[in-house]
């Protein structure tokens, strides 16, 4: 069996959530101090992870998990969807500066969203051995709220909590967040295809 698996992404916000959700799993989830940028010029949040898992895979000479994830928006046609981390062309503040602003004349009953997320695993030769996806319902507040989370959380409202991402404790959101969802439904898959390694 193999010892780790890398996380292609330098997102410590999104490494932290990788870690605590897999802390079980029989092999190290570690980072590398030298990832390449992979240009993430996939059509879809699966085109992107897989491209991101084989790319960083064969970098590194190890399997590499990788995840695209994003926020869609119904009042804005499913923006900023797959260029949700660089849509504002700034950091996470931008993007939500940039949020509030396209949705200011939204009233809060058609202010509906959903976190997505792909996770992809890929082997050094390119194959892809376990995908999954997963997703999150909610609404797009319109103040922040919490200290928590990253990148959109602080907007982003669960309705059954009543609270934003950025409110929940790290347990909570994993049990019910887009990465959550996506990261436990790759367990089984992934399980098999490590118990396949020699």
């Amino acid at each position: 069996m193999i010892r780790e698996i890398v996380i292609a992404s330098k997102n410590k916000g999104k490494i932290r959530e990788i870690r605590q959700i897999y802390a079980d799993l029989p092999v190290a989830i570690v980072e590398h101090p030298d990832l390449p940028e992979v240009i993430e010029d996939g059509d879809s949040f699966s085109a992107n992870a897989r491209k991101k898992a084989v790319e960083i895979a064969r970098h590194t000479g190890t399997w590499a998990l990788a995840d695209d994830s994003g926020l869609e928006v119904d009042a804005l046609n499913g923006a900023p969807g797959i260029h949700s981390a660089r849509w504002s062309g700034g950091g996470d503040e931008a993007n939500n500066d940039k949020l509030l602003a396209e949705l200011r004349d939204v009233p809060a009953a058609a202010r509906t969203a959903r976190y997505r997320a792909v996770v992809v695993v890929a082997t050094p030769e390119g194959r892809v051995v376990a995908e999954a996806d997963g997703r999150c319902e909610g609404l797009i507040g319109f103040e922040r709220k919490g200290t928590g989370g990253f990148g959109y959380d602080p907007y982003f409202v669960v309705p059954q909590f009543g609270k934003t991402m950025a409110e929940l404790p790290a347990e909570t959101k994993h049990s019910i967040s887009h990465r959550g969802e996506a990261l436990r439904r790759l367990r089984d898959p992934l399980t098999r295809a490590l118990t396949q390694v020699r």
